[in-house]
């Protein structure tokens, strides 16, 4: 993707006058002053670059002889076993991809081309900062990759639930997970980022600070896996028969919508059940509500990406589909559990470099690392270079190669050749003409260096750009997210920095956070590498404003005491059946109450182990609130006063209505009279999802 040239001169940096500055990209780092120690690489080279890895050009891509690069990442990549150092903590499941009649005018991949010939997935969603044994809910990016079983090899879309990155080069990688990571020396935090070493590393590298607000934001916190995006986050290219070439960025949408929790819910459902999101998965595809994904893209010539306000090259960026919009080309179904979870959610290898004929890619920067990095990883990971015949990450196409040997071998290879080209196999496998050939790009002209390109430079217009797209709401949410976030961190220097950050950002929300934090006035001065522009606004990226209103896949709870009304609960199953939806029934005891007219009723649940954040939407429909009825009268207060607090749609039967008064809980459009004649209101009012509206009142 050329665009007009550099500066004749490389971005040569002057010597620092602090050692603090803004570098090539933007950036600020520390730089080695006085007795400061000198950055080398393992055998003692001194570095005089680690922001930027080593390409052709300003804007080509990047050289395999960077060894200052392919030591850090290997090394990183080596550095824990077995589990993934990122990505630890995954939930998975099998399933399959139909495509669009659209998708084959894009692309010749075989897999795109034949609507009625489904692919077999594998998708695997996860956390990045926390390790296998954390919890399903905190605040972080979620990872989305899927492994495509086509006729012609695997091709595994690797990406996150967030469309853009925190960096743009991945010689920082190892740095940004370094910094997010428990910190080295304690030990904690777990699976959290809200502490000093990651607002450090935020705070000096301006180009993460669009991923930092996405992740601040609702994103952050999805309600379930069925209620995330996925993105492939980088620039690819799509190759059509004729050899046409076409920059695609790839975006999976739920067909259910996007969904979030709150934050004293995600807190709460930490506790309450740390397996949240594993379980919720799970469950929904054995009761048979298989999750779906719409798969779509945006497409866009050479042309269209010379005109951009930004580079299509820099994973930092996004396009907004108002600019250019989506368009479907296929969708994804996850209809099948895994049998067991090491051999197949815990064994599958992705790796962005597994494309087939058909799909290509770009020379963004942090890709290309990553073509590199994730097969350096699966060698470490897994054992040895053989984990491509696991039968989770076997081909369901042949697989025929001169490769032998290595650690944990299960193929059996016959006969004496095993290299080519030969003349004593003529059966053996050759080359073919129609295999996978590299998109010829044209070389972008520039001169070899560690350097980041100018246009990779403004890193606040698209953070300005998502701050401005969200409802109110959504701002105040992101405000706390930043307020809660940095009060964690106890070096003022790093607040006051970040602080300077979210002034150029949004003027007020610098403002706010800096209030909640009782540091008014005390932000640093931040001079940008390139000032922001005011882009317009994206409604396309709010989750409240693109909300849907529908049950679909979603679970109410209605809470039983002995003398509550059996055919109620009966009819609320009906009407939440007919929506899409699911029926929990708690009780003081899990074995169950007796209805008012002597018939059992059975529960899915006991109070003390289902609160009210475990559900959608609640009914409060004891017979009474006295002990004699319900041993724990508290409890019961918690679980309406919790989901009133979470925004929830309560419905209110029997004696729930006396159960919100004791709660001491003011009722609004949200509270709901639910009778047998009379659940059309309840559920009308469910499917709207949350009383936005409510929040102020009780939280600021």
């Amino acid at each position: 993707m050329a665009r007009s040239k550099p500066p004749t001169a490389p971005n040569r940096k002057p010597a620092p006058t602090s050692n603090a500055e803004v570098g090539s990209g933007g950036e600020l780092h520390q730089r080695a002053t006085g007795d400061a120690a000198v950055l080398t690489t393992a055998q003692g080279i001194p570095i005089s670059d680690d922001q930027n890895s080593l390409t052709s050009a300003p804007r080509g891509p990047v050289l395999l002889e960077d060894f200052v690069l392919r030591e850090k990442i290997t090394h990183f990549d080596h550095e824990r076993i077995p589990e993934r150092i990122v990505h630890a903590r995954g939930s998975g499941a099998h399933g399959y991809f139909q495509p669009y009649p659209a998708a084959a005018k894009y692309s010749c991949a075989a897999f795109l081309q034949d609507p009625g010939k489904p692919t077999p997935v594998f998708a695997r969603i996860s956390t990045v900062a926390g390790g296998a044994g954390s919890v399903d809910t905190p605040r972080d990016v979620r990872g989305f990759s899927v492994k495509f079983y086509t006729q012609h090899g695997n091709f595994d879309l690797v990406g996150n639930n967030i469309p853009v990155f925190f960096i743009q080069d991945g010689i920082k990688f190892p740095d940004l997970i370094h910094s997010v990571k428990m910190e080295p020396d304690r030990a904690f935090p777990q699976a959290a980022s809200a502490h000093d070493t990651f607002w450090d590393f935020i705070s000096l590298m301006p180009e993460s600070l669009h991923t930092v607000i996405w992740a601040m934001s609702d994103r952050g916190i999805p309600r379930t896996l069925r209620n995330l995006d996925g993105f492939g986050v980088h620039t690819f290219r799509l190759i059509a028969a004729d050899g046409t070439s076409t920059f695609v960025k790839f975006h999976w949408r739920p067909t259910v919508g996007v969904a979030s929790t709150t934050w004293d819910e995600a807190v709460k459902l930490q506790g309450a059940d740390n397996d949240f999101h594993r379980r919720d998965l799970w469950t929904a595809i054995d009761k048979g509500q298989f999750p779906e994904w719409e798969l779509s893209i945006q497409a866009f010539d050479q042309a269209t990406a010379d005109g951009l306000d930004f580079d299509a090259l820099d994973p930092t960026k996004i396009i907004p589909e108002e600019i250019i919009a989506r368009e479907p080309i296929g969708k994804m179904v996850l209809d099948r559990n895994p049998d067991n979870f090491f051999a197949e959610t815990e064994q599958i290898a992705f790796c962005p470099a597994n494309i087939v004929p058909g799909i290509d890619f770009s020379n963004d920067p942090l890709l290309q690392v990553r073509l590199f990095s994730y097969l350096d990883t699966q060698l470490s990971r897994l054992g040895g270079p053989n984990f491509a015949e696991l039968p989770i990450n076997r081909p369901k196409c042949p697989m025929q190669n001169f490769q032998r040997d290595g650690h944990m071998r299960m193929e059996v290879p016959k006969g004496r050749v095993a290299y080519e080209p030969n003349s004593l196999a003529p059966k053996a496998p050759r080359e073919s003409a129609s295999g996978f050939t590299s998109f010829p790009a044209p070389p972008d002209d520039g001169q070899k260096g560690r350097i980041r390109p100018e246009s990779f430079a403004d890193h606040y217009s698209q953070p300005r750009l998502y701050w401005r797209s969200m409802t109110e709401p959504e701002q105040r949410h992101i405000v706390a997210a930043f307020a809660f976030e940095l009060a964690k961190v106890e070096t003022v220097a790093i607040r006051t920095r970040m602080l300077g950050h979210l002034d150029i950002i949004a003027a007020e929300l610098g403002a706010q956070v800096a209030d909640r934090l009782g540091m008014t006035g005390q932000a640093d001065t931040i001079t940008p590498a390139r000032a922001p522009k005011d882009l317009p606004a994206s409604p396309a990226l709010s989750i409240i404003g693109n909300a849907k209103a529908t049950l679909v896949g979603r679970t109410v709870a209605v809470l039983v005491t002995d003398g509550s009304d059996g055919s109620l609960v009966e009819a609320l199953r009906a009407a939440l059946t007919a929506e899409g939806a699911s029926l929990m029934v708690i009780a003081p005891k899990v074995g169950g109450v007796k209805g008012a007219d002597g018939t059992m009723i059975a529960a899915d649940a006991a109070l003390s182990g289902a609160p009210s954040c475990l559900w959608d939407a609640v009914v409060a429909a004891p017979a009474a609130i006295d002990r004699a009825a319900l041993s724990d009268v508290g409890a019961a207060c918690d679980w309406v006063r919790d989901a009133f607090g979470h925004l929830k749609v309560i419905g209110v039967a029997g004696a729930g209505a006396a159960l919100v008064k004791k709660a001491g809980l003011d009722r609004d459009d949200g509270v709901v009279d639910v009778t047998v004649a009379e659940i059309v209101g309840f559920v009308e009012a469910a499917k709207q999802g949350r009383l936005w509206d409510r929040e102020p009142s009780l939280r600021d």
